[in-house]
């Protein structure tokens, strides 16, 4: 299990992202991804956020949040993606965090919708091989 503690970075510096400049727009139209976050696709990215409660105790992957939500944003459907979350896949299983503990997470940065082979859900945002502390 991953603890919270300082862990390995990735091998290149990560570069700071936001969920402020993550997205250029989003509406009717759809999610436009900014010009700083497509150049990021696929590299070594820092975000903080807040972890939405998980669906299982200990996971590989957990919902980073904006903002603290109390509930899952995760089972929505593609369409309905909130744009101000990103599903996280850890280097190992973490346990679950109080939802109002502010988190660093570094991790590849991946974009574009996905289907996850395992549990079905649908995310526009991903961070791949990643780490947390708290901050």
């Amino acid at each position: 299990m991953l603890s919270l503690s300082a862990l390995p970075s990735l091998a290149v510096a990560a570069e700071k992202l936001s969920f402020d400049t993550l997205y250029k727009s989003s509406g009717v139209l759809g999610i436009q991804y900014s010009e700083r976050a497509l150049g990021l696709r696929g590299k070594p990215i820092v975000i903080r956020g807040f972890m939405a409660p998980p669906l299982k105790p200990e996971s590989k992957f957990f919902v980073l949040t904006r903002e603290p939500v109390s509930v899952c944003p995760f089972c929505a459907s593609d369409a309905e993606w909130p744009v101000d979350i990103i599903v996280v896949y850890l280097q190992g299983t973490l346990a679950p965090v109080d939802f109002t503990q502010r988190l660093q997470v570094e991790g590849r940065l991946e974009i574009g919708s996905w289907t996850d082979p395992q549990t079905g859900f649908v995310s526009q945002v991903r961070l791949r091989e990643s780490t947390v502390s708290k901050i």
